[in-house]
């Protein structure tokens, strides 16, 4: 769920039902308590818990896509974007999106020829 606050930003909530039934509602982003406690809320809890369904094809994914985040942080020289402006930025980020998907294709293909055809995964046929 989320709630707008008077500033016009977001306040997220999630709604869990307990083992006996009952329901409780549970912030998820950091609250001005979480500040002065010096905890970060947003690392902390789940928005999706593990017993979810869902839960294994989100996050089977976090530690790719973390690693592409880190290698486009790498890219920025002292951590600043390489264009101005949104628009600008969009592009840099579409090349940057075409690149590592278009190398990762090169490189799969590549490793699919040297493969014998029974070791392929089921689908796939070498390119």
């Amino acid at each position: 769920m989320r709630h707008v606050d008077k500033t016009g930003t977001y306040r997220w909530y999630n709604e869990l039902q307990l083992p006996n039934g009952r329901k409780i509602t549970v912030r998820l982003d950091t609250t001005d308590e979480d500040r002065k406690r010096k905890f970060n809320r947003s690392e902390n809890v789940r928005q999706i818990a593990p017993s979810d369904d869902d839960f294994k094809k989100i996050y089977r994914r976090r530690s790719d896509i973390e690693s592409i985040n880190r290698v486009l942080d790498d890219t920025m020289w002292l951590g600043r974007a390489h264009s101005l402006g949104h628009a600008r930025q969009l592009v840099n980020l579409l090349g940057f999106a075409l690149m590592t998907n278009g190398l990762a294709i090169h490189l799969r293909r590549k490793r699919a020829a040297k493969e014998p055809e029974g070791n392929l995964p089921i689908g796939e046929a070498a390119a």
